[in-house]
């Protein structure tokens, strides 16, 4: 069973002309792209998030396969959910489910193999145009997060580096930073998550978000990609751009934070 689109003409352009024109403007020139383990993305509608997330996956070189993890916003499914099987369309094509990488993570106990949590989840569905248009052939597998513990997250993340190790590929979080607070706010609380990211520290990104109540809808995604890059060997983070909806509404008042960054 292929998953069909759920946010195109709404998030992104629902056309594929206009589609492949957009997500090439927003990756821009791409002379910097080398090697990584894996990036945190924004999943907002392209007019605001796609900057961001463009010139972030314009930093990596192009993955043969990627594991794309993204919150649940919906409360649809179980706590962790593996897309089992098929494919994901978007308007640029067909992203097929990388079969071995899928068939490993399914060993993993708390992955439970479900549709429902991604059928009309938007945050996995907006990163493909990006890995598509990096790599046409890109083969993915797709996981939906709720709620984890940080034991949880750590065996979620070892679960993931054992699958990596074998078949190199790699790990997209998908996730946006504060939510709908002063944009002076949401820099300085985001500021604190985002310090956590760079320093590879995934126990101290859960740690600062709780404490600091940041609404990082895909902290959870983010921990767990990098629990899993700590143990591939990453030794830096990058942060690429962070920005706000105010810049694009030029409204200040209640903005929603975006970042992009980079782990090797």
């Amino acid at each position: 069973m292929d998953r069909e689109p759920v946010v195109a003409g709404l998030f992104y352009p629902g056309d594929r002309t206009a589609l492949a024109r957009q997500v090439a403007a927003l990756l821009g020139p791409q002379a910097r792209a080398q090697p990584a383990l894996g990036l945190l993305a924004p999943h907002a509608g392209y007019v605001y998030s796609g900057a961001v997330a463009g010139r972030t996956y314009a930093r990596v070189a192009a993955p043969e396969r990627a594991i794309v993890l993204c919150p649940n916003h919906t409360g649809l499914g179980p706590r962790a959910s593996l897309w089992p099987d098929g494919g994901w369309l978007t308007h640029l094509g067909r992203v097929a489910i990388d079969e071995e990488l899928t068939a490993a993570l399914r060993a993993c106990p708390l992955l439970e193999e479900d549709r429902s949590a991604h059928l009309r989840e938007h945050s996995l569905e907006v990163q493909l145009p990006f890995l598509q248009a990096r790599r046409p052939d890109v083969a993915v597998a797709a996981l939906c997060l709720g709620p984890l513990s940080a034991a949880e997250i750590e065996e979620l993340g070892a679960a993931l580096a054992e699958a990596v190790l074998a078949r190199p590929a790699l790990l997209v979080a998908s996730s946006d930073m504060s939510h709908y607070v002063p944009a002076d706010e949401a820099r300085a609380k985001d500021e604190q998550a985002l310090a956590r990211v760079l320093a590879l520290d995934a126990r101290g990104l859960r740690d600062v978000v709780r404490r600091e109540a940041i609404s990082m809808c895909g902290a959870v995604p983010t921990c767990a990609m990098l629990a899993a890059a700590a143990r591939l060997g990453a030794r830096e983070g990058e942060l690429v751009q962070y920005a706000t909806s105010g810049d694009v509404t030029g409204d200040r008042r209640s903005v929603v934070g975006y970042a992009g960054a980079v782990v090797r």
